[in-house]
């Protein structure tokens, strides 16, 4: 059967659905299609699973704690895993259920449940059918990378999807990867009452990140037992009877940790190497990411790459950001660009971390003058009140032009409050704006304008 649509979208990840909206509002005739699960990484992988079981562990640990706050609990605290999961299962079946009536009920939309492949630029065919349109967007998104490590073909081992499958606690889990999804899922295995251990082959965990942070960051998951080596070269995995032996290289000496459990932690790739891309023309990076402008356009009219597949932002909100740059570009006639985005993620351990603009190392190379200024979480009385002390805040900022060019705040509620900072620097204030201001007390935010008062040249 052929069918003909104004547009198609292939993937309903969090770039799809909205996209759909706004075309099939416009009067076009809109297919959008999905093999798998509604909602993509972000509702049934991601974001809201993995952020539902770092509150079950913040609970967890809250309640070991509880003494702190002169609660008294008697009786031991006890972690029960299926209703863990089962708590994680609702939140995210919820939204992907909503997605997919949102979706089906959507005038002016096709929804197709099928794999799509291309068969020319303006061609698809799903489940038999050919589907055309003058407009495509692949919205494939991505999926864990499994590394060529020697040996780990022969044991059984976890990635960020598999492990949510788990309801049990793993008697000692080593984690490969010393990234954002490994060090949360060290935090919240860890916290549940698991043995932890996370095997990074850099000489830093989230090595994207400066020194100080990763440094703190590291300091609080040891502080909880988590066991962290780095440096691991020549990384080898063996089954050794019910054990898992991961063994690597450090220092020119041989180190191991055995434990029960493995998950592999060490990145993504995106989902484009079976979409028939090559007949449609679309060209890929040597990562598999498709080939798009600033614009998000491949070079072959009429289609677009968003979200996690093109390579130009890993993120929930980035790809949202996407959608709304291919929205608007088509239907309002302006000219957005992920140019004009400014780089903000969170890493979501407890106290988390939120992070804008450039890091440490990207400010020295790009030979600005700079300024930073730093205060511990032990000097923010919110931070003192709740009893969550551990993390600093740091903002850096151009000494010429007194834009603001980069910060972190790792700490009690740093993930919200990193968004002054943020849209200071959207809005191409200069500092002093946000320095004279002035916050609600007692929150962390309040103490930005104080950081700022108190700038120092950058080493």
């Amino acid at each position: 059967m052929n069918r003909q649509f104004d547009s198609i979208i292939i993937g309903t990840g969090q770039a799809g659905p909205p996209l759909a909206e706004r075309l099939a509002k416009a009067g076009q005739k809109v297919a959008i299609i999905e093999r798998k699960r509604f909602g993509g990484t972000c509702v049934n992988t991601g974001c809201m699973p993995t952020k539902t079981l770092v509150a079950s562990a913040y609970a967890a640990q809250l309640a070991r704690r509880s003494a702190d706050y002169g609660v008294m609990i008697d009786g031991k605290i006890r972690v029960d895993m299926k209703r863990v999961k089962a708590r994680k299962d609702a939140v995210a079946d919820t939204a992907s259920v909503n997605i997919e009536k949102w979706l089906k009920g959507l005038a002016g939309a096709t929804v197709i449940e099928g794999h799509a492949r291309f068969e020319s630029p303006d061609t698809l065919r799903v489940n038999g059918d050919v589907l055309q349109a003058k407009q495509i967007f692949i919205n494939t998104g991505a999926r864990a990378l499994v590394p060529p490590i020697a040996g780990l073909e022969q044991v059984a081992y976890f990635t960020n999807s598999s492990i949510m499958d788990v309801d049990y606690l793993p008697e000692h889990l080593i984690i490969i990867g010393g990234s954002y999804i490994g060090l949360e899922f060290a935090q919240i295995y860890r916290r549940f009452g698991a043995q932890v251990t996370v095997v990074e082959k850099a000489q830093q965990i989230i090595g994207r990140e400066d020194a100080d942070v990763s440094s703190c960051i590291a300091d609080i998951l040891r502080n909880e037992g988590v066991r962290i080596e780095t440096a691991a070269g020549g990384m080898t995995v063996e089954k050794r009877g019910a054990q898992i032996a991961v063994k690597w290289d450090c220092a020119g000496a041989s180190r191991e940790v055995l434990g029960s459990h493995l998950l592999v932690a060490v990145g993504r790739v995106p989902n484009t190497d079976d979409l028939g891309l090559d007949k449609a023309g679309v060209a890929l990076d040597p990562h598999g990411y498709v080939v798009v402008d600033s614009g998000l356009r491949t070079p072959v009219p009429g289609i677009w790459a968003l979200g996690d597949c093109n390579g130009k932002g890993a993120f929930t909100h980035t790809s949202y950001n996407d959608f709304e740059i291919v929205a608007d570009n088509l239907l309002k006639g302006e000219s957005r660009s992920v140019d004009d985005r400014i780089t903000a993620y969170g890493l979501f351990i407890d106290p988390p971390l939120g992070r804008v603009g450039m890091s440490d190392a990207e400010i020295r190379k790009s030979g600005r003058r700079a300024l930073v200024g730093q205060r511990m979480m032990t000097r923010v009385g919110r931070a003192v009140e709740k009893g969550e002390t551990q993390g600093f805040m740091k903002i850096t900022v151009d000494a010429d032009t007194q834009q603001i060019l980069g910060a972190a705040i790792l700490g009690v509620g740093g993930d919200e409050a990193i968004h002054c900072i943020l849209d200071v620097m959207y809005a191409k204030a200069p500092y002093t704006v946000l320095q004279r201001s002035v916050h609600i007390h007692p929150t962390v935010a309040e103490l930005i304008p104080t950081v700022l008062g108190d700038l120092k040249p950058m080493d």
